[in-house]
């Protein structure tokens, strides 16, 4: 079969060939229009996109910024570190694994962030599907639900030094831009975990001080620490229902 290759290419071709004769065609028969492209065409024949086409481009774009948006004006990144320092400080690196910590923190999160989500639904996105307000309307009725709730979170402190560090001041009275205050309640929030984190680790630490110290008073200076320590923490965090206790402090921020 050494003709086939050759075979092949001239089919290819000849349907090539076809297509664009029949693409054509079509546009021939009706002038100044391709008949696949008519659904993106605006009705009104003025040449712009439809409106379905520019929300679909627009769902398309913010869903590839999902992760980033979540990061930033949610409560997500708070309970992904407040779970990490809360695994790190038992002693385990691998329980639960990243993948739990994550969904538990994206479910957690669900939950805090329902009444903002609705409201930003019920008074944005679903009027402006609906086309009862504009693009501008929209924005600001979607966004100002996540700056009253980002307002709650964010350090007074930050929102100076930041709006300082790029020469635009916050002006005590009116609301600062919504990139200046996502970004400060993303730095406030961090700052919040690592204070959670630290209380965390006080008992915990306290295990293994007493643990090496009893190890040393008897001889027994070549067993690690840790390894003894790891079940006196285990029993400890089990007994105190430790997950429950961390869980309903970290939400009970939220709410007061």
């Amino acid at each position: 079969m050494p003709n086939l290759p050759i075979l092949l290419r001239f089919l290819l071709l000849v349907s090539l060939t076809a297509f664009l004769a029949g693409a054509a065609h079509a546009q021939q028969a009706v002038p100044g229009q391709i008949p696949a492209l008519e659904g993106l065409i605006n009705p009104a024949g003025d040449g712009r996109l439809s409106s379905s086409v520019i929300q679909l481009l627009l769902i398309v774009s913010v869903l590839s910024l999902v992760p980033g948006i979540a990061m930033m004006v949610t409560c997500l990144p708070f309970m992904v570190i407040v779970f990490s320092f809360m695994r790190q400080a038992i002693g385990v690196q691998q329980a639960p694994p990243n993948m739990m910590i994550m969904a538990l923190a994206m479910f957690l999160t669900f939950f805090v962030m329902e009444p903002v989500f609705m409201t930003a639904w019920e008074n944005g996105i679903s009027p402006y599907m609906d086309g009862t307000i504009t693009e501008a309307q929209a924005w600001t009725a979607t966004t100002d639900p996540f700056r009253e709730f980002m307002m709650r979170r964010t350090d007074p402190e930050a929102l100076v030094a930041l709006g300082e560090a790029v020469n635009r001041p916050v002006v005590e009275g009116q609301p600062p831009s919504f990139s200046l205050l996502a970004t400060s309640f993303m730095l406030s929030e961090i700052k919040h975990a690592f204070q959670i984190g630290f209380v965390i680790f006080l008992p915990f630490m306290v295990i293994d001080l007493v643990v090496a110290s009893v190890l040393m008073a008897v001889g027994m200076m070549m067993v690690p620490p840790t390894v003894v320590s790891l079940p006196f923490k285990l029993g400890f965090f089990v007994l105190a229902d430790g997950w429950l206790k961390i869980t309903e402090a970290v939400l009970r921020g939220y709410t007061g």
